[in-house]
Formats: structure tokens, sequence, C-alpha cells
């Protein structure tokens, strides 16, 4: 049970990251909001997932290797990609197009600035040390255990985070559509 812990802690911060709106879910929802369609909501999802992984494969990797990672660097690091991003999405963008969602890599690079800038693969550190630096026989699969070891953590984080936010996205959209559907049935409902 003493070997449970630390992924049941790592599943837990992901689905903590999970509830999180700026994490993805909010989008996600927006996705299905817009095109009337759920399935889209789920669909956004994966690029979610991409930018979420991508940012804590960055601080997993940085602790495997004994990297030492300066937190306010990062989120500099993450504040003026943002600040780019956003210069240029405005610079090029016409009004009628302003209205478009963003596209998959938007979303992927958004997942990733806040993870990175919310310190996603930071809180995974506490539990990947106990993993990775333990005598069990899942460590010696190879002679890179504790990648191995710190992949399936980002797998299980990752997991769960797109657990809770697919949840939460879905249950927007459906609580948004049964609003619609009562204002449309009520005879007071403006029109």
């Amino acid at each position: 049970m003493e070997s449970l812990w630390p992924w049941l802690a790592i599943a837990g911060v992901g689905a903590l990251h999970g509830l999180n709106p700026a994490t993805g879910w909010l989008l996600a929802a927006a996705w299905g909001l817009q095109s009337h369609d759920r399935s889209l909501a789920l669909r956004a999802l994966g690029p979610i997932a991409v930018g979420h992984a991508a940012s804590v494969a960055l601080v997993a990797a940085a602790v495997i290797f004994g990297l030492a990672m300066d937190r306010l660097l990062l989120q500099a690091l993450a504040g003026a990609l943002f600040v780019v991003v956003a210069v240029l999405h405005l610079w090029r963008r016409t009004p009628k197009a302003a209205r478009a969602p963003a596209g998959h890599a938007g979303l992927a690079l958004w997942s990733f600035m806040m993870a990175t800038a919310h310190g996603a693969g930071l809180m995974l550190v506490p539990a990947l040390i106990p993993l990775c630096m333990s005598d069990t026989p899942a460590r010696e699969i190879s002679t890179s255990g504790s990648l191995l070891l710190a992949l399936a953590a980002m797998g299980v984080h990752t997991a769960a985070m797109l657990a809770v936010s697919g949840v939460v996205a879905t249950g927007v959209c459906r609580g948004a559509g049964w609003f619609q559907s009562l204002r449309q049935k009520s005879p007071t409902a403006p029109r």
C-alpha cells in the first residue's frame, strides 16, 4: 500500500488540475457550445493533453536528469510566450474572424502555457522522487527505469486531468443546452 500513495497523489493532482478552468475545460466547453455538439468538447481534450503533457514532461525530465529549474524563469518564459501569441493573434485577425475558436495548435499552446505557469510538473516532483529513487522491481525494467516511471506518472496525471476536464466540459455543454431548452419553453422568455 505504501507504494500506491505516490500514484494516488499523482492522480489527485491531475484531477485537481482538471477542475481548473484555465487548464482547458472552459475552452473545450466553448468549442462544444459554439458548435452545438458536445462531442467537439471531448475532441478538444486531445490538444489540451498534448500541451499539458509537454509541460509536465519538461519538468519531469529536468528532475530525472538532475537539472535545476527556476520557477520564476519558467513563468516569465510562459508569460512572454503568451504575450507574443496574443500580439500576433490581435495583429493578424480581422473583426469577422475574431469570433472563430482557437485551432488545435492554439489550444495545445494554451494548455502548455497554463500548465507551465501553474507549475503542473513541479507539483509532481514530491511524488516522482519516491518513485524514481525506490528499489522496486518496476524501476529495474531498463537502464532508464526512472524515465519509464516518470512517463507513467505523467500519463496517470494527464489521464486524471483529462477525465475531470472532459466531465466538466460536457457537463457545462449539457447544462447550457438544458438551460436553453427551458428558456425556449418558457412563455415569458424574450425571443
